[in-house]
């Protein structure tokens, strides 16, 4: 158990435009002592990761919209109300069905730290203008391997 109590209120926190969705942090690693990171991520329609695995386990609650998840090769439909616990080790990608928003919660956490990295810090709370160039999987790899992600490269 952590050793200090956060409050933190809508609004508040690091956020991150990536791949053309919004990332706020909502509890970070540092507020508790690495045990868990809570991410919020609202991410338009064709903007889903890359097929990718984390070293920790994450549990998805979906707020709102739908999305088609990949987990281990299993297709799965997920709309809100939906909660799906994700192993760490378990390969998993999911594509939004317009725009879907959803709190993911990090056991360990520091995955924050992976989005400050590759992101560009959020200059609203709203999803980014869509990207004007395909992004440096390369560089995206590299800083997720260093955060304990491990990216596979998208289908084409």
């Amino acid at each position: 158990m952590s050793d200090k109590t956060v409050v933190r209120r809508s609004g508040e926190g690091d956020a991150y435009w990536f791949l053309g969705g919004l990332y706020e942090v909502l509890l970070s690693s540092d507020d508790t002592n690495g045990k868990t990171t809570i991410m919020q991520f609202t991410i338009p329609e064709g903007a889903g990761p890359p097929p990718h695995i984390h070293n920790c386990d994450e549990e998805v609650y979906v707020v709102d919209g739908t999305a088609k998840y990949n987990i281990g090769g299993e297709l799965l439909d997920v709309a809100a109300g939906s909660i799906v616990h994700l192993p760490a080790g378990t390969t998993e990608t999911f594509v939004p069905q317009g725009t879907f928003k959803m709190l993911a919660t990090y056991s360990p956490g520091g995955i924050e730290k992976f989005f400050a990295e590759v992101g560009e810090k959020a200059q609203r709370r709203e999803v980014p203008p869509p990207p004007s160039e395909p992004p440096d999987f390369e560089k995206i790899a590299a800083a997720g391997a260093k955060h304990g992600l491990e990216l596979q490269a998208p289908p084409g």
